[in-house]
């Protein structure tokens, strides 16, 4: 069994919930009390959500960097980055390392295609919504057509992700807006919802 580096704690509630499904996904696959091999570098969050409200994206690479060459040290024989909003550095951190980064975008195409939808509606941070590491991979990889709520819409997506979901709070009213969003995208065409934020879920 092959060891899988994950750089996690963005937050810690979305790392949880990927050392959870791996652990899942080993169990069902080999039976019994199998898990999987892995190794986590967990950054304090705090550090990282400055640096990106503040555009601070080249010190923020360079905390992804080291967490992929602790893993790499360690002997991990891929990665994986534990939230989509700090994909923005996947090609950057690819770069630093020998081992495969795997790309979230990718792996999330790859379920869309094989559930046979085309046009898909984006939820996460926004940057992710809005910046094109991740829907312009989606869109220039994969041909997959990719809607984004209004800008008003994407405000209160990303506030409830940085103002309560990272924060282990789910508030009824919060989850009736976000339905709210969905059904306006789904208006618009989308065949399928990625929740782009592991929290979301």
């Amino acid at each position: 069994m092959k060891t899988i580096g994950l750089i996690g704690g963005m937050s810690w509630e979305s790392s949880l919930e990927y050392y959870r499904i791996i652990n899942e996904v080993v169990r069902e696959r080999l039976g019994g009390l199998h898990s999987a091999k892995s190794l986590m570098v967990s950054v304090d969050f705090a550090e990282i959500e400055v640096l990106q409200h503040r555009g601070e994206w080249e010190e923020a690479t360079q905390f992804m960097v080291e967490a992929a060459h602790q893993l790499q040290r360690g002997r991990a024989d891929c990665l994986l980055i534990c939230t989509n909003t700090m994909h923005k550095m996947a090609d950057r951190v690819q770069a630093e390392i020998d081992i495969p980064l795997i790309h979230i975008a990718d792996a999330t195409a790859a379920e869309v295609l094989r559930q046979g939808c085309h046009t898909v509606g984006l939820l996460g941070t926004r940057f992710t919504m809005e910046e094109d590491f991740y829907r312009g991979r989606l869109v220039e990889k994969h041909g997959l057509k990719v809607l984004v709520p209004d800008a008003a819409d994407r405000t209160v997506v990303h506030d409830v992700i940085y103002d309560e979901l990272c924060l282990g709070v789910i508030e009824p009213d919060s989850k009736k807006r976000y339905l709210n969003i969905i059904g306006s995208m789904v208006a618009q065409g989308a065949e399928g919802i990625i929740l782009g934020c592991t929290e979301i879920g």
